[in-house]
């Protein structure tokens, strides 16, 4: 199928995978699945590109991001494909159309996307209260909130995000939660809650057990390596970094993934701190595998206080030891496992790096306790798992 008018189309290669798109695909005898995501596709891989490429196999999968400004007089839809079938859909709105003047703008380009589609067997899945406001019309069959945040407790946070979110929660048929904090936090609010913390592609991430050669911008990092990769933004705990890279000028600290919400300039600059920028999903292994040891230094803060670090799972399948703040969902998760080391202060951290190493060293036993953890941890599982609660919920 084609279509003409607004719903343009940019075909390109995802910067996060290698494989290519393939063509639009949209097959009329299978429901639709619109995903309302506050994350770009393409930012940063993690739970929402995990789960939707594997609805893709029953749905259409939908995945509408937030705005962004164009320089045409007229607002029109970006359609581009990624893996698996999985439509990306942006809005793009010309400048000053925005706050609640984009709603019924977005509202049209919605509804005149799926009008063209023909869908009528639709199920809308949340991870952005702020999306219910230009698609509360819809009829769908099932409404899910995967709450994988607590939003409102970011930075830069809109102001109307609390009230959205209680009125989702009031017409979501399931809320799924991204940890068992979250979880405890919303049954309070919905009597059909189920906690998933993210989970992990044990085997991508097991090719990081493997020698292998290091990436060019790490290679002339001398070591021992304390690595991190996510988002560098308000939720890690930038003075411990600084603190632990003086007391240990030995360790080279490595900082994976974009800076966002922060300025650049505060981040602390010292010889062995060495900043990589973000890498892809496919990049990951073959950094980590040049680790000794996974560090995970996040600020404790409101924007830390319901967080499941979905790369817990990912340094342990990578087997490599891990070294956390006392986050509340690591703590309870894996902090009797004994290779994933909670430490409350820099100099605490200094001395769970220290044992952490120690750990590399025993290599058979590191990763028998790894696997051990994992056990039949997976994102097929999870997927599988949610599925089941949502074919209850139709």
């Amino acid at each position: 199928m084609s279509w003409a008018g607004p719903f343009q189309y940019e075909i390109g290669k995802s910067p996060h995978k290698s494989a290519e798109p393939a063509e639009v695909v949209f097959d009329e005898q299978v429901p639709t699945l619109l995903c309302l995501s506050h994350l770009r596709w393409s930012f940063v891989y993690q739970r929402p590109q995990h789960l939707m490429s594997r609805f893709a196999r029953d749905f259409n999968v939908l995945f509408c991001e937030e705005p962004v400004p164009t320089e045409d007089a007229q607002p029109w839809l970006e359609v581009r494909p990624e893996e698996n079938g999985v439509q990306v859909l942006i809005p793009r709105l010309p400048a000053g159309c925005e706050g609640e003047a984009a709603e019924p703008v977005l509202r049209r380009l919605v509804d005149g996307y799926l009008a063209k589609l023909g869908v009528e067997d639709l199920l809308l899945w949340y991870y952005t209260p702020m999306s219910l406001a230009f698609t509360d019309h819809l009829e769908p069959k099932v409404v899910i909130y995967d709450c994988m945040d607590e939003l409102s407790a970011f930075h830069g946070a809109p102001p109307q995000l609390i009230e959205r979110e209680r009125q989702l929660l009031r017409r979501a048929d399931l809320v799924f939660t991204g940890g068992y904090s979250l979880y405890e936090a919303k049954r309070k609010h919905h009597d059909n809650a189920h906690p998933f913390p993210s989970s992990v592609d044990v085997d991508h991430f097991a090719a990081a057990r493997r020698p292998q050669a290091d990436p060019a911008d790490q290679a002339e990092i001398p070591l021992p390596r304390l690595g991190f990769y996510g988002v560098i933004d308000e939720r890690l705990d930038l003075p411990l970094i600084a603190k632990v890279a003086a007391q240990r000028p030995d360790w080279q600290i490595v900082l994976i993934g974009p800076v966002v919400k922060i300025d650049p300039a505060l981040l602390p600059q010292r010889d062995n701190i060495h900043y990589l920028g973000g890498k892809t999903y496919d990049e990951l292994p073959q950094y980590l595998a040049g680790w000794d040891v996974a560090i995970m230094p996040f600020a404790l803060n409101e924007s830390t206080r319901f967080i499941s670090p979905t790369k817990t799972p990912e340094y342990l399948a990578g087997g490599r030891p891990v070294v956390s703040t006392p986050i509340t969902d690591v703590v309870r998760t894996y902090g009797d496992t004994g290779i994933v080391r909670i430490a409350d202060s820099p100099e605490a951290f200094v001395t769970a790096c220290e044992a952490a190493l120690a750990d590399a060293e025993d290599r058979d036993s590191l990763l028998e306790k790894a696997d051990e953890i994992l056990g039949d941890m997976s994102w097929d599982h999870t997927w599988s798992l949610m599925k089941e609660k949502i074919q209850c919920a139709i």
